[in-house]
């Protein structure tokens, strides 16, 4: 049988150990590591042991999101019955830089008018008016039909 003072000793020592290697751990400047371990004489022995260092893994620069690509010229559709724009005034908008075609079908001969552009084009029953242009100057431009004075759309060029 294991006298109580033994067991007692048995157990300091291991308590020793158990704090050496935890101060081990935590400092020492060089590059090797030890661990230390009770012997089941009461000694500490120490040993060698090879680590790596985790290093985390390099995150990639985040790559910018491309932008959806604008279609090459947008077509708005434009339809005028009893001297209105069918579903209300049409209010497109397209960047600078942007080419936009308005088609415009009406049910009385008149005059398409793109304001601050000043384009105009003749439309009338079957034979609809197609307005092309580039947006190069930003804000908001009506569209009317210039003899009625009627507004059927309001263009807006964004920057």
């Amino acid at each position: 049988m294991v006298s109580v003072s033994r067991t007692r000793r048995l157990a300091a020592t291991g308590l020793v150990a158990c704090a050496l290697a935890v101060i081990a751990g935590c400092g020492g400047d060089d590059d090797s590591n030890t661990v230390s371990t009770a012997t089941p004489d009461g000694t500490t022995a120490t040993e060698p042991v090879e680590t790596t260092a985790a290093t985390p893994e390099p995150t990639p620069d985040p790559q910018p999101k491309p932008k959806p690509e604008q279609p090459a010229v947008v077509t708005v559709k434009i339809v005028v019955n009893d001297g209105r724009a069918v579903g209300g005034i049409v209010r497109p908008r397209v960047k600078k830089g942007q080419k936009l075609t308005l088609v415009v079908t009406v049910d009385v001969a008149d005059h398409v008018h793109l304001h601050g552009y000043d384009k105009m084009v003749d439309v009338a029953p079957g034979r609809p008016a197609r307005l092309p242009f580039t947006a190069t100057i930003p804000g908001r431009f009506e569209v009317e039909l210039e003899d009625s004075g009627v507004q059927i759309a309001e263009v807006e060029v964004r920057p």
